[in-house]
């Protein structure tokens, strides 16, 4: 099967076509460091490394470009709330990113660009727009002409998010100047106070969406395969990144793709909500992979609606494969099966794929509980692979260090907990609670969860 991709600006599923056999080239819209991360912020580096994984397994030489988005409007405004040079509030939340996205095994990308260290790209994507007759200088900042390109035969604005022009409102708060509300700044003018870098047309600093346009096509040329961002960033961000690309006449992006939000409460998780959840404050309750399989099992296209119960459901499926291949004993990575495979070229189907790896777990005790060893090596190995390509392989050594229990220990844990467990079921039977509740309770006394599963009781060592 062809892997398929839904591309937001064609709302369609498109036969993923790279425009270099054997290569991929994404662009992520990464951070603005402006706060500790919170884990709205870190979904989309999760659903991004799991298509980049599914890509290399399939024999892609992947190059993935996450960029930094180091000056802004907020961060300025939360460094100087703090009484902290800007670069130093960036820096300190960059490295919180770096940590947030290394504790949940996303790979690094190819590479990090900052936005203050491509000033000179800028500067000449500015060029070319002005030249083009859609950019224009006024004291000293520098404007795209939106009327001036939709004009032109051939616009595309708006298709990517559905909206009208004459609707548009670019959210920007120094609208002075500007030849129509529509237009959206590429350069802002030096302000006393504020960082600035040199220009022909005077100092002053990046407007956002300029950023990543030049820095897009700095590295993967001027058209490449993949853009991808969080939902929220349809517009104007990414709106804007494709009308000053397409305007400089580069064709940009073949594919984009968006991942939703993470919600509370039906809303969007962010800090105006005062609903933010830290990566440090959820990692006191589940472990950093356990974290990861909970952001990675919806759909990226997806909504997930956050609970702590979701969370912990979450985890203990994760332990269910943990647990298994833990009874199995260390194997070597083997095949994914075609089922797994037809989920992930389905725009990367995480949910089926996850639900084929659980198939393959069940089938494994099975296997196990029959005295069937060569089926259950044969179904770990398979289980592994599959585990990997979403990052959450348990034998990984990432998520396996720190392990400090045997695999004789564990086989002989499993038979002492299993026959608590039965007691436990039959007690439970028989209508007699206390009894019931009695085992449980010895056995968290002990350290060890126990959640109750439509596949029976099963249970985890805790943290």
């Amino acid at each position: 099967m062809t892997l398929r991709i839904f591309d937001t600006a064609t709302r369609t599923l498109r036969d993923f076509e790279p425009v270099r056999a054997g290569h991929a080239s994404i662009y992520l819209c990464g951070a603005t460091p402006q706060a500790v991360p919170h884990i709205g912020h870190v979904r989309s580096g999760v659903a991004f490394d799991i298509v980049r994984r599914w890509l290399m397994a399939q024999g892609y030489d992947v190059a993935l470009v996450r960029n930094v988005t180091d000056i802004d409007d907020k961060i300025l405004t939360k460094a100087a709330e703090h009484d902290r040079p800007w670069w130093e509030w960036v820096s300190t939340h960059e490295r919180h990113f770096t940590w947030a996205y290394d504790q949940l095994g996303v790979l690094p990308p190819s590479v990090e660009p900052r936005a203050t260290g491509h000033v000179t790209q800028m500067v000449e994507y500015m060029e070319r727009l002005m030249e083009r007759g859609y950019a224009y200088v006024v004291d000293g900042s520098v404007y795209f002409d939106v009327a001036a390109w939709v004009a032109t035969e051939g616009s595309d604005y708006g298709s990517l998010s559905g909206n009208r022009v004459d609707e548009m409102e670019q959210g920007e708060s120094d609208n002075q100047g500007k030849r129509s509300p529509q237009d959206f700044a590429l350069w802002k003018a030096a302000k006393p106070g504020e960082p600035s870098w040199p220009t022909p047309w005077g100092a002053g600093r990046p407007g956002w969406h300029l950023e990543c346009s030049a820095m897009a096509t700095w590295y993967l040329g001027e058209t490449f395969d993949i853009h991808g961002g969080g939902l929220d960033l349809q517009f104007p961000h990414h709106e804007n990144e494709i009308a000053q690309a397409h305007a400089a006449g580069d064709g940009f992006a073949n594919y984009w793709m968006h991942n939703h939000w993470v919600t509370m409460a039906g809303e969007k998780m962010s800090k105006s909500l005062g609903n933010v959840l830290s990566v440090p404050h959820i990692l006191e309750l589940v472990r950093p992979v356990e974290l990861r399989y909970y952001l990675g099992s919806a759909h990226y296209r997806s909504m997930l609606e956050y609970s702590e119960a979701s969370l912990l459901e979450a985890a203990a499926g994760y332990r269910r494969i943990e647990d298994f291949l833990a009874r199995v004993g260390p194997v070597e990575l083997g095949e994914w099966t075609p089922e797994f495979a037809a989920a992930m070229d389905d725009d990367f189907a995480v949910p089926r794929a996850l639900a084929e790896i659980h198939t393959a777990v069940r089938a494994g005790n099975s296997a196990l509980a029959a005295g069937a060893g060569d089926d259950a090596v044969r179904l770990a190995a398979s289980v592994r692979r599959m585990a990997a390509v979403l990052g959450v392989d348990p034998q990984d050594p990432q998520w396996a260090e720190g392990a400090s229990i045997s695999e004789g220990a564990m086989a002989a844990l499993d038979v002492l907990v299993g026959a608590e467990l039965q007691r436990r079921t039959t007690a439970r039977k028989d209508k007699d609670w206390a009894s019931a509740d009695d085992v449980r309770d010895r056995l968290t006394a002990a350290g060890i969860d126990v959640t109750d599963t439509p596949d029976g009781p099963q249970w985890s060592l805790k943290n």
